[in-house]
């Protein structure tokens, strides 16, 4: 499919961007401390650490002996995706050098961020033993309501307090913000982060598009079986969240072979999935189906 570009007899070195946040589900990166390469290119080794709980000491025999067990568990990296762009060196000329020195900004912040948060979200959704309610909010006392369960819900699984996120759509929240700010800050300040989603990338479950044939948009969507989401509480330490390579790559007309031009290609292998025994650090509040 052959680029569209616009010249201009005098052109404006602005660029008329598209309105789209970063990433939001960076704040649930894990730390690379804890994951060794796996011996495949797509695979992650995530330790795993089981212990026994106390028991009765015996003033003859001493402490009751106990097993601390440490396993390595091989996950699949679950998020493949990358593509290639080509851009004609006089186009780019003729644009002020905008044509491809906004390509990979633009691309990353408008294409790779959206998909990424919501394949997150729905990968987290369709994990199996986490919370998730069915429910519809109409008001700011129902969106209180639904956090506050949420919250009881997770303090009661023992979910530590510290570092739980909410991602909530900017419509809810700003039903809370109609509200008494003493009520909904008492409720909002038990997360270390408010972050709100654009339901644009909030889904249950996602689509993504081949970029090939009947798809050659690529990118995303939800999928048939999947609805919107009201807000998710999410535990970090819950998730399984890595970008274990990417690849921007660069070629200049120089060093291409094929045409006068420069090309951009991205590649993002990464995981997004949650940890068998902390499944109740996920909490997710959606709409009824369709």
């Amino acid at each position: 499919m052959a680029n569209t570009m616009t010249l201009a007899k005098k052109f404006i070195p602005m660029l008329d961007e598209v309105y789209q946040a970063a990433c939001l589900t960076s704040v649930l990166d894990g730390s690379s401390e804890l994951v060794q390469q796996g011996a495949n290119a797509n695979e992650l080794i995530i330790p795993k650490l089981e212990m026994q709980g106390l028991g009765n000491y015996d003033r003859n025999e001493g402490y009751a002996k106990g097993d601390v067990t440490l396993t390595n568990e091989t996950v699949k990296c679950n998020f493949d995706r990358g593509r290639m762009f080509s851009v004609d060196r006089m186009d780019d000329e003729e644009s002020a050098n905008i044509a491809f020195g906004k390509l990979a900004g633009e691309f990353i912040r408008t294409k790779v961020a959206p998909e990424l948060d919501a394949f997150r979200f729905a990968s987290y959704c369709q994990k199996a033993n986490i919370t998730n309610q069915q429910e519809t909010l109409q008001d700011g006392a129902a969106v209180l309501k639904a956090i506050r369960k949420a919250i009881v819900t997770m303090d009661e699984a023992e979910v530590p307090a510290e570092e739980r996120f909410l991602f909530i759509t900017p419509t809810l929240h700003g039903l809370l913000e109609d509200m008494s700010m003493d009520t909904s800050k008492a409720v909002l300040n038990r997360f270390e982060q408010v972050i709100l989603v654009p339901h644009t990338r909030f889904y249950t479950a996602v689509k993504q598009k081949s970029g090939k044939d009947g798809e050659v948009q690529g990118g995303f969507e939800k999928d048939r079986s999947g609805v919107e989401l009201n807000f998710m509480a999410i535990h970090k330490g819950a998730v399984v969240q890595f970008e274990k390579h990417v690849a921007p790559k660069v070629i200049t007309p120089e060093n291409n072979p094929d045409a006068d031009a420069y090309k951009f290609g991205y590649r993002n292998v990464g995981i997004a999935d949650v940890y068998e025994n902390k499944v109740k650090g996920i909490y997710a509040s959606h709409k009824a189906g369709g």
